[in-house]
């Protein structure tokens, strides 16, 4: 186990760090000690809840509204984070959304949302948080097991998050000599509300996401422990690299059930 206060002095701020994943990831970060900004989308009263919890940590919190699918609305949010504290030293990218399709049920406006949110914001986010990392800093970029496995109605999701990562490579190599660490985790299935959207279909094998080799699901503290190891001193060799996190489920062969034409 690293220092509890690791990050004490840091400023991070997470995509979609008000519920879920992104609220575990938040609450991990200041728990070691960092400053937190949290972007939520809907709810505002979730995100004053995640911010208190933060603050009973003993560090600042603040939320900012904004649709991350929309670039006018990022520029906005790091606007407002460099007039509140004037640097950023991480980046958690980790909103998402998506359109539960079959590739030929998606349309023009599903699959437009869904990279523009999963893949794209991750890019116009990164452009601006570099700036606010004049000493260096940490990107990590959450990814999932559809970037590279094949799950029904996960099309367009999939796609999107292999984007993601290609792109969490690239920026790896760009912002390296800028002193930025920029990484990627891959989840499986995380015992979340979200989950429920995609484990409904009859076709999945519930194995696939009920039990792992490790015995249990994944859950959303198992990630923010990686994020924050990602985001600590000990982790800066570690570059470009898209890390599994899905209790071994991936190395096991799981063959879904197809329809009869």
């Amino acid at each position: 186990m690293g220092d509890r206060k690791a990050l004490a002095g840091k400023v991070a701020l997470i995509t979609g760090g008000s519920r879920g994943i992104g609220r575990a990831i938040t609450l991990k970060l200041a728990e070691e000690g960092a400053d937190v900004v949290i972007n939520f989308f809907r709810k505002k009263s979730t995100a004053e809840s995640t911010a208190q919890e933060a603050r009973d940590r003993g560090v600042k919190a603040h939320i900012i509204k904004a649709n991350v699918g929309e670039p006018e609305q990022i520029g906005s949010m790091f606007d407002e984070i460099e007039s509140q504290f004037g640097r950023l030293d991480i980046l958690v990218n980790n909103a998402a959304s998506g359109v539960a399709r079959s590739a030929l049920d998606l349309n023009d406006r599903g699959w437009d949302w869904t990279m523009d949110i999963n893949a794209r914001a991750f890019l116009l986010c990164a452009q601006r948080a570099a700036r606010l990392m004049k000493s260096g800093g940490k990107m990590v970029s959450i990814s999932s097991l559809g970037s590279r496995l094949v799950l029904p109605i996960y099309t367009a999701v999939g796609v999107s998050k292999a984007a993601l990562e290609a792109l969490t490579r690239y920026l790896a190599i760009e912002l390296a000599p800028r002193g930025i660490c920029v990484n990627g985790i891959a989840a499986g299935a995380v015992e979340t509300e979200t989950l429920k959207l995609y484990t409904a279909d009859p076709n999945l094998p519930q194995s696939a996401w009920q039990t792992t080799p490790a015995g249990r699901i994944v859950k959303p503290e198992d990630i923010a422990e990686l994020v924050a190891f990602l985001c600590r001193g000990q982790s800066n060799m570690i570059r470009g690299q898209i890390i599994v996190i899905d209790g071994g489920v991936s190395l096991t062969l799981i063959t879904p059930k197809t329809g009869e034409n």
